[in-house]
């Protein structure tokens, strides 16, 4: 029996494939963690890569597989990818900031976990914030959303046909921006409410000079944080569900950006 091998040129198209498909598969939330087998991840980056690569070979045309440009092609578009999965990152970065805020205002500046996601210690807000914008990840099919994003970033941008000098990185700052600003939306109202805390134990505490202000501010604190983050919980879940609608717009922006 005649064993056909994989001609080289088509076999140098799938790593192609592979190293913007890597890119994206490093967004996926639940992948991110260094807890998921990293058999698991390669795994499913070899199974998406093959079933993309018979669609997507067609977008990928004549390219130089000369040993320096293959490899400086490969490193392009797994850049490319880490960069689409950085916009998704920033969303739930900016739901720890948020939640990183409101911890440290109501008292729980010492109270950290170990979050095995990151490797690093986290505020428990933090770590509630985060896990509940995966839910709603998950719950919206997200990790499909990334799935289609990856067939139309070779519609939008060819491999090797990428300009990084042009508005892409400018419009990547812009959205950091609008990050810290929705993160202190997500925060706002714990922090007017501990304000207002605040400012209502100082007047008693000026009332009432043999008031402990300091063991008494912890609990209500603690108790009134957590009744706000309970009744603006749905808020919180429209706004991270908002955001997450209008990734793939933000991603085609940055796609067309990074075109020459």
């Amino acid at each position: 029996m005649d064993i056909q091998l994989i001609p080289v040129e088509q076999f140098q198209t799938f790593l192609v494939v592979t190293s913007r498909v890597a890119g994206f598969v490093s967004a996926i939330p639940v992948l991110t963690s260094s807890q998921s087998p990293a058999r698991v991840k390669a795994g499913l980056v070899f199974a998406i890569s093959l079933t993309l690569f018979p669609v997507m070979g067609k977008f990928i045309g004549q390219t130089n597989f000369a040993p320096l440009p293959f490899v400086m092609l490969l490193s392009g578009e797994l850049l490319v990818g880490l960069l689409l999965a950085l916009m998704a990152r920033l969303i739930f970065t900016t739901v720890e900031f948020g939640a990183t805020v409101i911890g440290y205002q109501m008292g729980f500046a010492a109270a950290n976990v170990f979050d095995p996601q990151s490797e690093r210690q986290v505020a428990l807000i933090s770590q509630f914030q985060n896990v509940f914008a995966i839910l709603i990840f998950l719950a919206i099919n997200g990790h499909h959303l990334f799935l289609q994003l990856a067939v139309q970033s070779y519609q939008y941008l060819p491999p090797g046909q990428f300009n990084f000098s042009g508005g892409a990185i400018p419009y990547l700052m812009e959205l950091a921006g609008h990050m810290f600003v929705l993160g202190v939306q997500f925060s706002a109202p714990v922090l007017v409410v501990l304000l207002l805390s605040g400012l209502i134990l100082g007047v008693l505490s000026r009332v009432f000079p043999q008031l402990n202000v300091f063991l008494l501010s912890f609990p209500i604190n603690i108790g009134a944080a957590f009744i706000v983050i309970a009744l603006t919980l749905n808020i919180s879940a429209t706004i991270i569900r908002q955001e997450f609608d209008t990734l793939p717009d933000r991603i085609l922006t940055i796609l067309h950006l990074l075109a020459f």
